[in-house]
């Protein structure tokens, strides 16, 4: 669950401004690959840098989870 929750918001990202660039080279008639990489490429990069420390916490959160799971189990 934890990697679906860290891994959807950067796929919807990716998915909306695909959608967005493929709108717009289909209504211009240019289909350049990289009119449609680059936008996606820099929307992510700012995805990640904004979610990044969430993601981080969340991440954070889980290791401690585990290690305390760990700590009492006695492994």
């Amino acid at each position: 669950m934890l990697a679906f929750n860290l891994a959807i918001p950067i796929l919807l990202i990716a998915t909306v401004v695909g959608l967005i660039i493929a709108i717009i080279q289909a209504a211009t008639q240019v289909h350049e690959q990289t009119l449609s990489f680059a936008p996606k490429a820099i929307a992510i990069a700012l995805g990640l840098f904004f979610l990044g420390p969430w993601m981080l916490e969340e991440t954070a959160d889980f290791m401690k989870y585990i290690f305390s799971v760990i700590a009492e189990t006695g492994l």
